[in-house]
């Protein structure tokens, strides 16, 4: 099989990579990094590493994975892409692949907290150098929501044009709309509107390059899909996005008050928070994949380490409490957005475009009730039993 890019690894030099296998650093500066190492450092063959949030997918085939006698390393035996291996099995964040099966190498460190005025000026610190080496160049946009994230995101690139897709009269196109209305400059924002015909065609697509089909992944990802397709269409190769905040920040209900929710294992905010950041790299390859099969490459400047690193390092007043969440980004963010962006409140994706909602209306026209269990899970199924 030949690989569609002679690239053997993605997101970092080698030079780096092989310094973080000899080191450990589970943030080596960067945004992600995955691939094969021909010579790592202190092992006799070659490697495939992704790093320890995943942020670049990698996909090794299920059998050489399970024998020790196949290298899995071997060009036919491992990708970038799921579609270009029979049985693709996803390598684990922060681990090393080789012929001697799979090691855990890099783990998030859990350091802090740090002293809060010195925890926010780090975030401060950070997002700044993050954002000001968000290059524009002509080909870049922004996938844009009206929040905090994207806002932060799209305020570094002013010139830059700005996408939200949406059913008509959801909150998302609603809110982006508001946004752009409260800067004080022109903003070029493009609507990406939905329509049922359009977000069936989009299932199939992000059911194909993502292999998921369950109704929150495909939920998620379509409207992610449908802006990225936009964008190339209109000559833009890489999409800026917010990616990332919401876990590392204490976006989610579940993290504000731990003890008394059973979503998460945790009784602190910073134990729910990082439980929470765990989840990214089955994201974070869900939605990587779905942006690259719309025809653009995806740039998510909140992942970067030193973002990261300050995240973590956060004490639990400035994650979440009394009813306010991602409490350092968005003081980090003053000065930045407009004050009603600064402080807008979250809609989870699938449920600001309106995407769950009308699947769950297609479901029931098709004859799946909400009586049935998981109604829009077998209705997906249905839909996409000959894909």
């Amino acid at each position: 099989m030949t690989r569609p890019s002679s690239r053997v690894l993605r997101g970092a030099p080698v030079d780096r990579v092989r310094e973080a296998l000899r080191t450990r650093d589970p943030l080596p500066s960067g945004r992600g990094f995955a691939g094969r190492i021909a010579d790592p450092p202190g092992r006799s063959g070659p490697v495939l590493v992704r790093d320890v949030l995943g942020r670049e997918p990698l996909f090794v085939e299920r059998e050489p994975l399970a024998l020790d006698a196949v290298d899995p390393t071997a060009p036919d035996n491992w990708s970038f892409d799921r579609g270009d291996l029979a049985d693709p099995v996803s390598v684990p964040a922060g681990s090393v692949v080789s012929r001697a099966g799979v090691e855990r190498v890099w783990t998030l460190p859990d350091d802090g907290p740090a002293e809060p005025d010195h925890g926010q000026a780090a975030v401060d610190a950070a997002l700044d150098a993050s954002l000001n080496e968000l290059t524009t160049g002509g080909d870049l946009a922004v996938a844009f929501s009206g929040g905090v994230d994207s806002g932060v995101v799209a305020a570094a690139v002013p010139d830059v044009p700005r996408y939200v897709a949406g059913f008509e009269g959801c909150h998302d196109v609603a809110a982006a709309r508001e946004a752009a209305a409260a800067t004080d400059r022109a903003v070029d924002l493009r609507v990406v509107e939905i329509t049922h015909e359009e977000l069936l065609r989009a299932v199939r697509a992000v059911a194909g390059a993502t292999g998921r089909r369950n109704p929150m992944d495909v939920a998620i990802a379509v409207p992610l899909y449908l802006v990225a397709e936009a964008a190339a269409a209109d000559g833009f190769d890489r999409l800026a996005v917010g990616q990332g905040a919401d876990e590392l920040f204490g976006g989610y209900s579940k993290v504000e008050a731990p003890a008394r929710d059973g979503r998460v294992d945790a009784d602190t905010v910073r134990g729910a928070r990082t439980e929470t950041v765990r989840t990214l790299p089955a994201q974070l390859e869900r939605d990587v994949l779905a942006v690259r099969a719309a025809g653009a490459e995806p740039v998510a400047p909140l992942l970067d380490d030193r973002i990261v690193a300050a995240a973590l390092a956060l004490p639990g007043d400035h994650l979440a409490a009394d009813d306010e969440r991602k409490i350092a980004l968005r003081r980090a963010a003053a000065g930045r957005v407009p004050e009603s962006v600064r402080v807008a409140d979250k809609k989870a994706v699938q449920y600001g475009t309106y995407v769950s909602r009308e699947l769950d209306r297609l479901a029931r026209q098709a004859g799946f009730k909400r009586r049935m269990d998981d109604h829009v899970g077998q209705y997906l199924d249905d839909l996409l039993v000959d894909e």
